[in-house]
């Protein structure tokens, strides 16, 4: 099974306000309209592979830590078209959401090792060992971490040849809105 790592993404302009930003004040890059475009690295023990990614934002609700949006990639070897999925996303407010994701067969120890993954998460990792990081205040750090879940694909059957069955770990950088994530599939552990 392949290792999946969004990156180097980058939003496009969208105009417009996003309102109830209490959670994220800070933040004002991330908002249903916003398109982000990058890379997916793909690699397994058989080959490697980049496929151009579009995301957009299509649903965002940071009091309550949930987003949604669509995936679109293009370039994947065994589809005909490119590839569009719906996912829901969680962010890690500490209200709604920890950093320990206690579902979709992730452990604590998965997600620190996912987490631990981006350079931004250093300054937090003590804390959330302790407590899945609910003694955090992130409402003004520079990065908001997210969970998301790819639900079903929106133009192609499942026997397209690709799965959905993990979910990405994403950060996303308020500051110049930049994105990358690091894709976690349960059934595969041929990876670190």
């Amino acid at each position: 099974m392949p290792v999946r790592v969004l990156e180097n993404t980058t939003p496009s302009q969208v105009s417009g306000a996003n309102s109830g930003r209490s959670s994220f004040q800070s933040c004002s890059l991330l908002g249903v309209g916003q398109a982000f475009s990058g890379t997916q690295n793909v690699s397994s023990a058989q080959k490697d592979e980049a496929w151009r990614v579009n995301v957009r934002i299509q649903g965002c609700d940071l009091e309550h830590g949930y987003l949604c949006g669509t995936m679109e990639a293009l370039n994947v070897p065994m589809a005909d078209t490119p590839v569009v999925t719906f996912w829901e996303g969680e962010i890690v407010d500490t209200k709604n959401y920890t950093f320990f994701t206690g579902k979709w067969e992730a452990t604590p120890e998965d997600d620190i090792r996912h987490w631990t993954k981006f350079p931004s998460f250093s300054p937090l990792v003590g804390q959330v060992e302790v407590d899945g990081g609910k003694s955090l205040d992130l409402s003004n750090y520079p990065h908001i971490f997210m969970r998301w879940k790819e639900q079903y694909f929106v133009n192609v059957g499942t026997d397209c040849g690709l799965t959905i069955a993990g979910f990405y770990y994403v950060c996303f950088s308020c500051s110049d809105g930049s994105i990358s994530g690091f894709y976690y599939d349960p059934n595969s552990r041929s990876w670190s």
